[in-house]
């Protein structure tokens, strides 16, 4: 796979004039456009072309590539339910496997792979684990296993599994999930089918942890890994510091309003779609999008993910007759649990928060990622009841759990609710026994979702969970259909129960 420079809709001058001229609406569009010709040649025309006086730039597009067109796939509910509906629409986003698509943006992958809908024509990272989620009540574990394959895979070529399956995504990863997929295929065919992916699962590990063994007196971060005086911790980073080439004109049009140094705000902006909230208040110094500081936060979703790992490594070393490096894995594991608790956790509030490392104190944030350390089996009894508590009184709404408790028009915030973290806090609830608030909840995000689809007959990539239309809003982009990791956990939050 050649560098981004090697791609004309990634690259140079033709790449920022289509993307600074906002000729096409979405800036995501151009970067999986699949160019008609070598990329010298597509360059070289567009030099001799533009000066012209009847050149036409969108013409010009439409000539040379091959734009990517999103089709919208409504149902008429009064024929269909919304399961059947969710079950003929996998055909729609199962993509066969990519294999050196030529002059194409996507990263080659050996198995088939869900995409999520809309603008998101490629896999995404954590979106797959929740997709899978449904795609195993369905009996589709040959499916699963093609994803499992396809993140070994990315994992022995680039370290990690990237963001998404595209070459401009492939500087950063996602909340670490491949060991919860691999839970799946444990939990339907025992050990036996994840033991082949333990040499991927170790090195993403690495991945996460490279750094931990260096320190040094003026600068104790090093890429994700933050030394603490309980141990070392995680954040989200991303190693290039330049806007990104699918928000291109975005991240531009932010670093004006700001006198902060470029680098550090494309870096942050970055760090934050690796966590998968971009954006949120979660992230803000400030009420602007210009003070995100994701690189000076040790989120705690991503340490209890990181938590689960290490604890799953533990296991399944020890399974397969390694005890050395079992004990090793689980020495890790209760020394993050530890700082976890001393750096997010706060016993008055009696809740977890993300912990800002340059200043050594939590953040004021409620979000949904003070949940995540019960579905890790992180929290104690006591922790888990005092959060329980928490998303029953400030977060629990007619249509579900509120992302956070600020309203700040980014779309990981009030009013919106998201598959993925309804379906986090109930597993994590019913793990420790509230299985009462977990039924509430997943019933009233699957009502949510069963009453916007016999209005509209589609699945909505986010929701508005506070008692507006159901359609959750906000951020950069329009609000997208499909929609993957939805069509996952509502097929798959009934089975928890039934």
């Amino acid at each position: 796979m050649g560098s981004l420079s090697s791609y004309p809709q990634l690259a140079g001058e033709l790449f920022e004039t289509v993307q600074l001229s906002r000729t096409l609406e979405d800036s995501k569009t151009f970067v999986d456009a699949i160019p008609e010709d070598e990329s010298d040649a597509i360059r070289e025309r567009f030099e001799r072309r533009r000066g012209e006086p009847d050149f036409d730039l969108e013409t010009f597009l439409s000539d040379v590539f091959a734009l990517p067109e999103d089709p919208v796939i409504a149902a008429d509910p009064s024929r269909l339910s919304m399961e059947r509906y969710i079950d003929e629409l996998w055909e729609h986003l199962i993509r066969e496997p990519v294999e050196g698509a030529e002059r194409s943006t996507l990263l080659s992958v050996p198995g088939r792979y869900v995409v999520p809908g809309g603008r998101f024509r490629e896999s995404y990272y954590w979106d797959t684990y929740f997709t899978a989620t449904g795609l195993a009540v369905t009996g589709r574990l040959d499916l699963i296993d093609e994803l499992a394959e396809n993140y070994a895979a990315l994992i022995e070529r680039y370290g990690c599994v990237p963001n998404g399956n595209r070459i401009y995504y492939s500087s950063r990863s996602n909340p670490p999930m491949f060991c919860h997929l691999l839970d799946i295929l444990e939990s339907e065919r025992g050990f036996e089918a994840v033991r082949p992916y333990l040499p991927a699962l170790r090195r993403e590990y690495e991945f996460w942890m490279d750094g931990r063994n260096d320190i040094a007196e003026d600068d104790r971060a090093v890429r994700r890994v933050v030394h603490t005086d309980d141990g070392p911790l995680n954040r989200y980073w991303d190693d290039r510091a330049a806007p990104r080439e699918e928000s291109y004109c975005e991240d531009v049009a932010l670093a004006e309003t700001t006198d902060r140094p470029d680098r550090e705000l494309y870096r942050d902006v970055r760090a934050a779609c690796e966590s998968g909230w971009d954006f949120s208040s979660r992230w803000l110094a400030g009420d602007e999008l210009a003070t995100i500081r994701t690189t000076e936060l040790l989120p705690v979703d991503l340490n209890a993910l990181c938590y689960a790992l290490e604890r799953t490594l533990s296991r399944w070393e020890r399974t397969r007759g390694n005890p050395d490096a079992a004990d090793r894995y689980a020495r890790a594991a209760g020394r993050r649990r530890r700082a976890i608790d001393a750096r997010c956790w706060d016993d008055d509030a009696g809740f977890y928060f993300d912990y800002c490392w340059t200043e050594g104190r939590r953040t004021d944030s409620w979000s949904l990622a003070g949940a995540v350390p019960l579905f890790c089996g992180l929290a104690t009894d006591d922790q888990a009841a005092a959060v329980a508590a928490h998303l029953e009184e400030r977060f629990l709404h007619p249509g579900g759990l509120v992302t956070t408790l600020t309203e700040s028009g980014e779309q990981w915030d009030y009013p919106n609710g998201w598959a993925p973290l309804h379906w986090m806090a109930v597993v994590g609830l019913r793990q420790y026994g509230y299985d009462e608030l977990a039924e509430t909840i997943a019933g009233r995000w699957l009502d949510l979702n069963r009453e916007v689809f016999d209005r509209s007959g589609l699945m909505l990539e986010k929701y508005d969970v506070a008692g507006g239309s159901g359609a959750g809003g906000g951020g950069e982009y329009p609000l997208q259909f499909g929609f993957g990791w939805t069509n996952g956990v509502a097929l798959a939050l009934p089975a928890l129960f039934y």
